[in-house]
């Protein structure tokens, strides 16, 4: 499964191992809103690895709201989507970002060093959490789009 941490300037990338325990950082992508060349190089890690899945964090407001991040957001997935064969999920990530700082600022990463890296921090943040609810058999996010359950055809009567 790879997370995805979308902004405005760069895409934090995360794999999780292959039993889904834990999530380790992969790579910060420069974001290419021209040609999308950010969206194919994660499609790219999907059939590389072998992915069952991706997650992109969701960024509400502490309300719970979505705001034009959030939008942002969606509209990434979608377009991600698009590429992919494998379901795309979103993923509740408030405050990740702001724990992806902590956590480097704790490891002994210097303020201005963090800023390549905190994307991929917040990625991994986003996937663990998505684990873990897994594991525990809690919701790991949303699934994109809903798809409308499947009906039975009957034949002419």
């Amino acid at each position: 499964m790879l997370g995805v941490d979308v902004g405005e300037a760069r895409v934090g990338l995360a794999a999780s191992d292959a039993v889904g325990l834990l999530a380790h950082p992969v790579a910060t992508l420069a974001r290419d809103h021209a040609r999308g060349s950010d969206l194919d190089e994660i499609a790219e890690e999907v059939s590389t690895r072998g992915a069952v899945g991706v997650v992109v964090g969701l960024p509400r407001t502490l309300s719970g709201q979505e705001g034009l991040a959030a939008r942002r957001a969606r509209d990434y997935a979608d377009s991600l989507q698009r590429r992919l064969e494998v379901p795309v999920r979103l993923y509740d990530e408030r405050l990740t970002t702001v724990d992806a700082h902590r956590n480097l600022h704790r490891s002994g990463v210097r303020s201005r060093d963090q800023r390549v890296v905190v994307d991929q921090a917040a990625a991994v943040l986003i996937l663990q959490a998505v684990l873990d609810a897994r594991r525990a058999g809690r919701p790991a996010g949303v699934p994109l789009r809903a798809r409308k359950p499947r009906t039975r055809r009957s034949g002419p009567t």
